[in-house]
């Protein structure tokens, strides 16, 4: 107990060092409350005009990445977690309610990149706004595509890929059927036999 309340302590500690110099060089763009309890492993990346505001309470593990470009809004609610490698990618505007929880690996984009026929642009962007309500659990390893909303009280089940409106009081599972081959001895037989 006495350990966890010291790692806590550093963690504010480097935290509000690190969040100073955001807010320094990202005055108006950065937001942040002391109560925030957040790895000084995460990554925050703000570029141009980007603005990421923080509610209260808001617990963010190890390797966490939240990144803003251009004009993009990432407003994170009071009270949501955030378990290890999140990322979030904001160029448009991304809303997450209070009291949400993420799994481990989950992943956030407000974009996609623009296909023309000849060739790639790795600067062109479709966005769309995305919005998690309030009170919603995103299970581990889901993936959220621009132009998604999902409403309060809803849980979306390990590896989903989320596009679209889900309704609030939802229960989002995407099943997934196993293929099993079973291995015959003669094909064994025949490789040990070849070496």
């Amino acid at each position: 107990m006495f350990r966890l309340a010291i790692e806590g302590f550093n963690c504010v500690i480097i935290n509000n060092i690190k969040f100073f110099f955001i807010k320094l060089f990202h005055f108006k763009h950065f937001i942040y409350d002391i109560s925030n309890l957040i790895s000084p492993f995460t990554t925050i990346d703000i570029r141009d005009k980007g603005t990421i505001n923080l509610g209260r309470k808001v617990r963010i593990t190890k390797g966490t990445l939240l990144r803003v470009r251009q004009n993009g809004k990432l407003n994170i609610g009071n009270k949501v977690y955030m378990n290890k490698n999140c990322h979030i990618v904001c160029y448009d505007e991304i809303k997450i309610g209070d009291n949400t929880g993420f799994g481990p690996n989950v992943m956030i984009f407000d974009h996609d990149h623009i296909y023309p026929v000849n060739e790639l642009n790795h600067k062109k962007y479709k966005t769309s706004k995305i919005e998690i309500g309030k009170n919603v659990w995103i299970g581990a390893g889901t993936i959220i595509l621009r132009g998604t909303k999902i409403g309060d009280n809803s849980v979306i089940g390990a590896g989903s890929v989320i596009k679209g409106i889900i309704p609030s009081n939802s229960i989002i599972i995407q099943k997934r059927e196993n293929t099993i081959v079973t291995i015959k001895e003669e094909v064994k037989d025949e490789k040990q036999k070849s070496d």
